[in-house]
Formats: structure tokens, C-alpha cells, sequence
């Protein structure tokens, strides 16, 4: 299914900003890489095996001399692999770009990478049949930008988003309703604030949301996480559900 033109604008951009990276002095992992699969890092204008492209985009910092120089030299074609669906991994793992302080690079590249993400989404979230499930689509803006904020304020409304958003809510508050994180990769100390935004969000817009979509047991769940945990579960809800609605 052809991309929308937001997300075909911004991977050009990618694409012109992370043209010719490299990370010249990348030894890498000599457990986890072969010379001939770390030799991809140190050169550029070179395409690397997608397969490869996954295993480095995901492979834990540590594994590398210059992470942040890895991502930069991986971008267009990690960036390119994301929108097509190509890129093993999301859903399954911490994406690289969520564990480098990538808003401290140069403005423009930073700017390439929030546009990018912003388009990912919205494509992701309307077309009828994406690649990736939108809850990992989800989790992977977020974490990467390190906020949930303008992922769910920039939530499209029309069928396919609300379908969607229901099937997001009802996962999310699964967690949410005992003061968990309902995410699987969000390893930094943005995770708090991400989980706290995301519970005031659901409590507030996506409730008023999800009863105007005609799910009112679930809007009523959503209300709920506004109370303190005791009186959270000690709300007639539980007892008398329909009560409630």
C-alpha cells in the first residue's frame, strides 16, 4: 500500500539529512557481528542486508564503539524499513533510537527524526492495513521521543484510527487500572512520566472518547484511573458494572 505523502516527505528527508554517515573507528561486538558485517558501519554509501539492519538497530548499546554514529549511518534505511514494514523487531524489542539522546544532534537531524516519527504514525494509525500492530507502532514513538503526549493528541479520528484507539484502550488500561506500566520496552526514567501522562490522558479526552464511540464500560474504566488506587477498586463499578453505566 503506497505511503502517504507526509511519510514519504519526511523519509526524503531522512534520507538527505543521514546521507553519507558513517561511524569510521566501529569495531563492534566481535561475538554478535562478523568483520565483514561491522566493515557495513565503517562505510558509507553502501547498502547494508536488511536482516543486518535489524540486528544492529536493536542490539544494545554497549555492543558498539559509537552507538549513536551507528544509528546515524543506519537512518535512511532503518527509517526506510519502518514505513514499509521491513524492519524486524518492532514489537519485539527496544528500538536503538530510544536509548541515544538524539535531540542533542544537530538541529536539523533532529528535526528529520521527529517529523519522521510523527508521519509513521499517522500513516500507520488510517491505513487500513498496516504492517505493524499500532500499539507497537505506539510504543516505539513514544519511547523513541520519550513522550506519549503528542502521539496521543495527534490521534486521527475516523473509522480505522477509532477502531484502533478501542483495542489500544482496552490493552492499555488492563495495566493501567493497577498502577502498572502497560509497556513492554520503555526502559528509561521517561517511562514514569509516559505511563502518568497516558493515565490522565485515558482519564480525561480518551474517556469522553471512548463513550462517544458507544463503549461506555470502557470510558467507565478510564474515568477510574482519575481516583486514587484504594478508591479506584473500591468503586461500585466492580460489584455492578451496569450500574455504573
Amino acid at each position: 500500500m503506497p505511503l502517504s505523502p507526509a511519510l514519504t516527505a519526511a523519509l526524503a528527508d531522512i534520507e538527505t539529512v543521514f546521507n553519507g554517515f558513517a561511524s569510521p573507528g566501529e569495531t563492534g561486538c566481535e561475538r554478535c557481528f562478523g568483520p565483514t558485517e561491522t566493515a557495513f558501519l565503517r562505510t558509507p554509501y553502501t547498502r547494508v542486508p536488511g536482516e543486518l539492519v535489524s540486528r544492529f538497530v536493536f542490539k544494545d548499546p554497549t555492543h558498539f564503539v559509537d552507538h549513536a554514529a551507528v544509528l546515524r549511518r543506519l537512518l535512511p534505511q532503518t527509517a526506510r524499513a519502518m514505513a514499509e514494514g521491513e524492519l524486524d523487531g518492532i514489537g519485539w524489542g527496544a528500538h536503538g533510537l530510544s536509548r541515544t539522546d538524539w535531540r542533542s544532534w544537530p538541529a536539523g537531524q533532529a528535526a528529520a527524526i521527529e517529523a519522521f516519527l510523527h508521519a509513521w504514525w499517522q500513516d500507520a494509525l488510517t491505513k487500513p492495513e498496516s504492517p505493524y500492530g499500532v500499539q507497537d507502532v505506539f510504543e516505539t514513538c513514544a519511547t523513541i521521543a520519550g513522550s506519549v503526549t503528542p502521539f496521543l493528541d495527534g490521534w486521527a479520528q475516523d473509522p480505522v484510527a477509532d477502531a484502533r484507539f478501542v483495542r489500544c484502550a482496552d490493552h492499555w488500561l488492563y495495566s493501567l487500572v493497577s498502577d502498572a506500566s502497560p509497556f513492554t520496552w520503555w526502559y528509561d526514567d521517561t517511562e514514569d512520566a509516559g505511563v502518568a501522562d497516558l493515565r490522565t490522558w485515558l482519564a480525561g479526552p480518551g474517556a469522553a472518547r471512548l463513550r462517544a464511540h458507544g463503549h461506555p464500560d470502557l470510558a467507565t474504566r478510564a474515568e477510574l484511573l482519575a481516583l486514587p488506587y484504594d478508591e479506584r477498586w473500591a468503586h461500585p463499578y466492580w460489584t455492578s458494572p451496569s450500574a455504573t453505566n
